[in-house]
């Protein structure tokens, strides 16, 4: 652990108000209030939720509006508050088939059951700045459609009916769910354990590994089978009630990537998937998490493991941006003892190296010998 050398303390006092300053900015602007960050900067509240593994719009923004919209400072922040939680049980897998959905698309079939549902997108929109945001000029009112409860048919479900994607991917009856925030890690993993590590990992990191399979490091050709963003239920079992009581919705975005097989010994040739789930609307976080998500069954599907994307501990190891953070930030600490040993080391090696320059022999080989 890392103390602040004496005389250190005012310094940091006066950095932390400096801090206070710039965050407030301004003061003759309006301060930045936590109901606009959730209602304006929707999408960075989702990410704040997603990789800091605690659904609360409220506390996200207030991670974001603390971090001065340092992302993954505000990740850290919301996830060291998750810590001093209570827990108190699981909640039943979600049941994503129910879920009231506001968008829902498929880059693999045109006409679906359910139809295509466009929902709010920047796919269409032709990026380009847009000067009337400059002011607050009044928007339109969006269409509204009338809210269907009936269970969605999946495309993956399309599939199945011909046997020609992989079973969904039931777990043995007798497995019992791990929670990566309560064990430590293990390599390898079981999937649920992965499916967890992926879902809060970084999503720059996982959008790299999941375009470097698409360019040929790892076995990936993968289809959008589907992607869906609406509200789900949780709900928890209540032992002394016999049954599950519903604790609210949340939003989450689903993905399901449609991958090549050529098959094996023990599999005919067949799609295979890929799963993204993530809270909020994240949807290149769901793509990228299910890009990844295949490319680490390649043990699973009897292929070699030849790409980064494939090597489960080296993705799992890396993904989480709290962690990265700490590794890499704390290089700005004092070093100053570490340091100062290796400018000695530096200096004695140098001394040796002239001291055999000037007594005619090769250097590098005194230094071998």
């Amino acid at each position: 652990m890392y103390v602040a050398v004496k005389g250190g303390e005012a310094a940091i006092a006066n950095a932390h108000r400096l801090l206070a300053d710039r965050r407030r900015g301004d003061r003759s602007l309006p301060a930045l209030g936590i109901d606009q960050i959730v209602a304006q900067l929707a999408l960075a509240v989702d990410r704040v939720m997603a990789e800091a593994s605690l659904y609360d719009r409220t506390l996200a923004a207030l991670a974001v509006r603390q971090a001065r919209g340092d992302m993954i400072e505000a990740i850290f922040l919301l996830r060291a508050y998750r810590t001093t939680l209570p827990r108190f049980g699981y909640s039943r897998p979600l049941d994503t088939a129910a879920m009231k959905i506001e968008r829902r698309i498929s880059a693999t079939y045109k006409d679906l059951p359910g139809g295509q549902l466009l929902g709010p997108t920047f796919d269409y929109t032709h990026r380009l700045l847009d000067p009337s945001l400059l002011t607050d000029e009044p928007v339109d009112e969006p269409m509204q459609r009338t809210v269907e409860d009936d269970r969605v048919m999946r495309v993956s479900e399309i599939l199945a009916e011909e046997g020609l994607i992989e079973a969904d991917g039931d777990m043995p009856i007798d497995h019992e769910t791990g929670d990566l925030t309560r064990e430590p890690m293990e390599f390898p993993m079981t999937r649920d354990l992965r499916l967890q590590a992926l879902a809060r990992g970084d999503e720059g990191f996982l959008l790299a590994l999941g375009y470097s399979t698409q360019r040929g490091y790892g076995r990936n050709h993968p289809f959008t089978g589907e992607i869906r963003i609406g509200e789900v239920e949780v709900e928890l079992d209540v032992p002394e009630l016999g049954f599950a009581v519903s604790l609210g919705s949340i939003q989450v975005t689903e993905c399901q990537m449609v991958n090549q097989f050529k098959g094996s010994a023990k599999a005919p040739p067949q799609f295979t998937r890929g799963y993204g789930l993530v809270f909020g609307q994240s949807e290149r976080k769901a793509m990228a998490m299910s890009l990844v998500d295949r490319a680490l069954r390649a043990d699973e599907l009897g292929e070699d493991i030849v790409a980064p994307a494939q090597d489960e501990e080296f993705v799992i190891s890396h993904s989480d941006n709290v962690q990265a953070t700490g590794f890499v930030e704390h290089l700005k600490l004092p070093h100053y003892v570490d340091f100062q040993a290796e400018l000695d080391l530096v200096r004695r090696m140098r001394r040796d190296f002239e001291a055999a320059r000037d007594g005619g022999m090769d250097p590098m080989t005194e230094a071998a010998e």
